[in-house]
């Protein structure tokens, strides 16, 4: 296994959509997703998407800890190639969000409340869940780089954009709750 390199918002390989995996339990899709786990482990993420790593395919992996989640169960460490994902509903809820891609920023970014995804797993299994909350954020923002889209692009606000740290301290100098944990991804 190994740690690959993270592209950078401004490459092009982000500025693409990613092309389908025609077979999903080709052994290098396996190696791809070890591969990006050891990434997404070694940058302290909770998702990941191929496109991230110069890789312009149809992949991605998250994982979603109990602490994030609206019951406190866990979402294990999920991989999915060729993910779809449908809104349950036109109700969004904005969010702070962060990237490995575009390192120390931060915005507020509207998302679907509820989804529904479903994608082939690289052993040839059939994931679809339901998911709400911090879980169905970190779903939509990986789809989302399969699709040549940043967060900043999904963003109402762009006052709301900024360097983490400027953005942490605006809030406590305001007496305002700090940002939740942006999702890396």
């Amino acid at each position: 296994m190994s740690i690959l390199k993270i592209a950078k918002m401004g490459h092009p390989v982000l500025r693409r959509v990613a092309d389908p995996v025609p077979d999903p339990t080709a052994p290098e899709i396996g190696r791809l997703v070890r591969d990006m786990e050891e990434t997404l482990a070694d940058a302290g993420g909770v998702g990941l998407a191929a496109p991230q790593v110069h890789v312009p395919l149809r992949v991605v992996i998250f994982h979603v800890p109990g602490g994030r989640t609206e019951d406190g169960t866990p979402v294990p460490l999920t991989a999915l190639v060729n993910p779809e994902i449908e809104a349950l509903t036109e109700e969004t809820a904005e969010g702070w969000e962060g990237c490995l891609s575009i390192p120390g920023m931060t915005g507020m970014v509207p998302r679907a409340k509820r989804i529904r995804y479903k994608g082939i797993t690289p052993a040839g299994g059939v994931i679809e869940r339901e998911a709400s909350g911090f879980h169905a954020r970190v779903v939509q923002h990986e789809c989302d780089h399969l699709d040549a889209l940043l967060y900043p692009m999904r963003m109402t606000d762009l006052s709301t954009f900024g360097f983490v740290d400027e953005m942490r301290r605006a809030m406590a100098a305001a007496d305002r709750p700090d940002p939740d944990e942006p999702v890396p991804g």
